[in-house]
């Protein structure tokens, strides 16, 4: 595993205690230059890893707290006039950070949540017919609650399909909750925290993830996935090409931080369920079935070639 990455994973595990594949699969999804969905109940630790992950990359970072009265313009930024100069001036929001920590992304409305989409998509956005580009790299490190809480908006579908990777966290293991009840306090640890991946050695790290070797049997896993999400039935749509991409690209990250130049079917077995398990959407005959259970049972579907 590469030194630096190996070194983020370490710390922030020191911080989020029990959660190795997890922490894991966030890190390789910010190689693989993608954003990351955390989905949680309150209180399991969301907002520390987002925040542990943007002190630890050495990348400017603003956090949003979204609120169910938060508009576009708060997040994105507006022209205001002055009368100095005469003339209106654009003054950017929130979003022009490189690492923008979106949380509680589903209490704001709809409306709101679409200002993030050509952001996260193109890296830009468009105000008052300007198209204004962001920083380089510009990642989203979004938290959300589950649907069955009060006051709770759901992402469209445009909007899931723009995280790489939506993960959660869970209640921790007995051994694990019992170090956090008598451990040092998050927050303080969160102070102490220092960047172990400059940005120079983040941007080698993700030139090198498309480099990584996927054979064409290993394409051809990929692609029977694919088409597996779309011919099951259980599902409103299937899976897109661009759904395709993200899993291989994941996978490729995952393959990196083993230090080993070679994608495997376990490694796309690895990232299938945070990649697949937020974009498919289930039937109302099938809604009774976990995403978790879903990706499970496409996995065992596929034959590994």
């Amino acid at each position: 595993m590469s030194g630096p990455a190996n070194a983020l994973i370490r710390e922030v595990n020191r911080v989020i205690l029990g959660k190795e594949a997890t922490v894991r699969l966030a890190v390789a999804c910010l190689l693989a230059r993608g954003h990351l969905l955390i989905e949680d109940l309150p209180g399991v630790g969301k907002t520390t890893l987002a925040h542990a992950l943007a002190r630890l990359l050495g990348l400017e970072f603003q956090r949003i707290q979204f609120t169910s009265d938060m508009l576009p313009a708060d997040i994105i930024g507006a022209s205001v006039f002055e009368r100095e100069t005469g003339r209106f001036v654009f003054h950017p929001g929130p979003l022009f950070a490189r690492v923008v920590l979106a949380d509680e992304v589903n209490r704001a409305t709809p409306k709101t949540q679409s200002a993030l989409l050509e952001a996260m998509g193109e890296g830009q956005v468009t105000v008052e017919g300007d198209t204004r580009d962001l920083p380089s790299p510009f990642f989203v490190i979004a938290t959300q609650n589950p649907l069955t809480q009060v006051g709770t908006f759901p992402l469209p579908e445009s909007q899931l399909d723009r995280f790489h990777m939506r993960v959660s966290l869970g209640y921790p293991d007995p051994r694990a909750e019992r170090e956090l009840l008598q451990g040092q306090d998050r927050s303080e640890l969160l102070r102490e925290l220092d960047t172990v991946l400059p940005p120079q050695e983040l941007e080698h790290l993700q030139q090198q993830v498309p480099a990584v070797h996927a054979a064409d049997a290993l394409i051809d896993y990929i692609q029977a996935l694919l088409e597996r999400t779309r011919a099951a039935g259980r599902f409103r749509a299937g899976l897109s090409p661009r759904a395709g991409l993200a899993l291989l690209r994941g996978a490729q990250a995952w393959t990196l931080l083993d230090g080993r130049e070679a994608v495997t079917p376990e490694d796309v077995q690895a990232v299938f369920p945070a990649v697949a398990g937020h974009r498919l959407h289930p039937v109302a005959e099938e809604e009774d079935r976990s995403a978790a259970e879903h990706t499970a049972a496409l996995l065992e579907e596929v034959a590994i070639p």
